[in-house]
């Protein structure tokens, strides 16, 4: 049995992340990046919930009660996610995680008529230990989607700085838009940034932050 060697302590926080089996895609379509979404939004609380209807708009007509956890910001990409999440006082990441991945798995499996494991073992989890990585988490996290348009953006580096904004912009399946943009949109209700620091007090100054990364000599 594999033991988890990250403790999860009111006040800390998190890196929460994991892929598909053998990198298998886990999201295919909107529908499925909006049902993993819906998830985390509904199952963020200690009693039990189903989410039976996909069709409404779940983000509207739910509140939290008693949440598990905060979420300072997420990303859902094809073939894996990452959240950056802290608990609450009487929380439990573990148990928020587990019923999201199951909840997750059991609507997959049913929607692609298949059977077994989706995700590469149990959640994986990285301490942000300290103030520095705490902070970088929110560029790595929302960086992540220039994957998709070049997987070498790193390496190579950025020739249109506009043109990676404008992707940022359009990509829907991830809280940059919550911080980049002053029009709340009905999925900012998954994030709770009180419990965060409050590394960027404007929109502009998150937006300079995600640019010096870009710029980073990597």
């Amino acid at each position: 049995m594999s033991i988890r060697k990250v403790s999860f302590v009111f006040g800390e926080y998190y890196h929460i992340y994991n892929r598909g089996n053998s990198k298998q895609k886990i999201f295919h379509n909107k529908e499925d990046y909006l049902y993993f979404l819906k998830l985390l939004h509904v199952l963020n609380q200690k009693n039990n919930k189903q989410l039976r209807d996909q069709a409404r708009d779940i983000f509207i007509s739910h509140k939290d009660n008693d949440p598990l956890v905060a979420i300072g910001a997420y990303v859902l990409m094809p073939n894996h996610f990452h959240i950056l999440i802290t608990p609450t006082e009487n929380g439990n990441v573990s148990k928020y995680m587990q019923k999201v991945c199951t909840g997750y798995v059991m609507y997959y499996n049913q929607k692609y008529k298949r059977s077994g494991s989706l995700f590469e073992g149990k959640f994986k989890s990285q301490h942000a230990n300290n103030d520095k990585y705490l902070k970088y988490l929110f560029s790595y996290i929302h960086l992540n989607p220039l994957k998709l348009i070049d997987k070498n953006w790193k390496e190579k580096g950025i020739k249109n700085i506009q043109k990676i904004f404008d992707f940022l912009n359009s990509y829907e399946y991830s809280s940059y838009l919550d911080y980049e943009n002053e029009n709340k949109r009905p999925q900012s209700i998954l994030l709770n940034k009180k419990l965060f620091p409050d590394y960027f007090p404007s929109h502009k100054e998150f937006k300079n932050e995600i640019l010096e990364w870009i710029k980073f000599d990597h």
